[in-house]
């Protein structure tokens, strides 16, 4: 009876730079790849979400990049449980399953499970760092902690980089080593209760000379100034090592971004309890408004105010939204609406293409200052004065709102100085 290793795709989908695929490729055994569209997370997305639709597309892609080894993915549908228990029945020479490691809560349970199952059969189980450079315990303080504020955590984290964290795994080389299999076909979306899109996805990859003047266009929302990789930092298309050794050729400000995502990631890791409620606990004492009229104008993009409104329906057009505007919009909801910034957080989750739920946990709580930021929850953001300083031509704004500066454009739904009077009163009133 032959024997097997297997390759499970999940935040990793590429061949090239892919830790966890290489030391698979590297076992001494054909590598069976596989990848799980997993109705646990799938039953609660809608038919056109386009999220699914690039994981199908890219997963197209790689079937067609293994094909020219004589090699085939299989690409399995239900609850990852139950696959596994098929993939076992049908592959009886499986002796080693590799993948990547996975940090969010849903994940690790999953990963834990599959292990027990593995474990039962006498199969060994190995995962690996891969979408971080450094995990969760890796930079920690002086006292042996980890950090809490963000700029003592990015001057550890660049005194310890070095070339070795940033090595490329060289996977190609060992690319014969796929098990020699018939083509498989994908499921369809719509075999999955989905739908193809017209989403225009961002190119994998990033643009150097965007990089290279990164800090000098980032906060304008109409110029071409950021490299939209987030989604494909997010589904693993693109190797963290890779794009972090572009940011320390071209641009520290840059860097610095990449390292923020770290940062939040190894505060989920080490405090998970902010998936669930406010990285300050304090703070869940807030006596929130929780309108429901006005959350509907915030998600429609019809508060009155021009930049709030014309990120809020970039946001339902495209699933994205430039970073300066989230900040806006987040401060908006949380501040001048006093609604809990766990409603946009969610709203985010359900529509952003590079929704990562560590760096979109960690920018809501820094909008509602309940987070690990130092800064008081007295920053309250005047979207008059944002408009101003990042959109002073209205460029980004009659993009997206056509109507601005005409009759039809609602009124303020809400005054600014009103409505941050009664937010420090709120916050004041729980924290004191």
């Amino acid at each position: 009876m032959s024997e097997f290793s297997v390759f499970w795709f999940r935040r990793d989908l590429r061949l090239d730079d892919n830790a966890g695929l290489f030391h698979a490729l590297t076992s001494g055994r054909p590598v069976i790849p596989v990848f799980i569209f997993d109705t646990e997370i799938l039953d609660e997305l809608p038919p056109k979400d386009a999220r699914v639709d690039f994981i199908h597309r890219t997963l197209e892609e790689l079937q067609e990049k293994l094909r020219e080894f004589g090699s085939s993915l299989l690409v399995k549908y239900g609850e990852p449980l139950q696959v596994w228990e098929e993939i076992l029945s049908e592959y009886e020479g499986i002796k080693a399953v590799f993948t990547n490691h996975d940090y969010e809560p849903y994940a690790l349970q999953r990963d834990r499970e599959v292990g027990e199952i593995l474990a039962q059969k006498g199969i060994s189980f190995h995962t690996f760092k891969d979408q971080v450079i450094f995990e969760k315990k890796e930079i920690l303080s002086g006292k042996g902690t980890p950090y809490t504020v963000f700029t003592p955590y990015s001057k550890n984290w660049k005194a310890t980089l070095s070339p070795a964290h940033l090595t490329d795994y060289g996977t190609e080389a060992h690319f014969s080593h796929f098990f020699s299999s018939e083509k498989k076909e994908l499921p369809s979306l719509e075999s999955m209760g989905f739908e193809r899109t017209n989403t225009l996805f961002p190119n994998r990859i990033p643009d150097k000379e965007i990089i290279r003047v990164y800090e000098q266009k980032r906060d304008f929302p109409a110029q071409k100034g950021v490299t939209h990789v987030g989604m494909h930092l997010r589904f693993g298309t693109m190797s963290i090592r890779k794009l972090v050794r572009v940011a320390l050729a071209l641009n520290e400000t840059y860097l610095n971004e990449l390292i923020w995502r770290e940062f939040y990631m190894q505060i989920l890791a080490n405090f998970p309890h902010v998936v669930n409620g406010p990285f300050k606990p304090a703070y869940a004492a807030i006596s929130w408004r929780n309108d429901e009229g006005d959350f509907e104008k915030w998600k429609a993009g019809k508060t009155g105010f021009p930049l709030v409104d014309a990120g809020m329906r970039e946001i339902a057009a495209t699933g994205y939204m430039h970073n300066r505007v989230r900040m806006l919009v987040s401060s908006f909801l949380v501040k001048h609406l006093l609604i809990n910034w766990q409603w946009g957080e969610a709203y985010f989750a359900e529509k952003l293409l590079d929704f990562e739920l560590a760096s979109n946990n960690g920018g809501w709580q820094w909008a509602a200052g309940c987070g690990t930021d130092a800064a008081p929850y007295f920053r309250i953001f005047n979207p008059e004065t944002q408009l101003k300083k990042f959109d002073s031509q209205a460029e980004y704004v009659r993009k997206w709102v056509p109507e601005y500066g005409t009759p039809t454009y609602p009124r303020p739904m809400v005054d600014h100085k009103m409505a941050r009077e009664r937010c420090l009163k709120a916050f004041k009133d729980a924290l004191t």
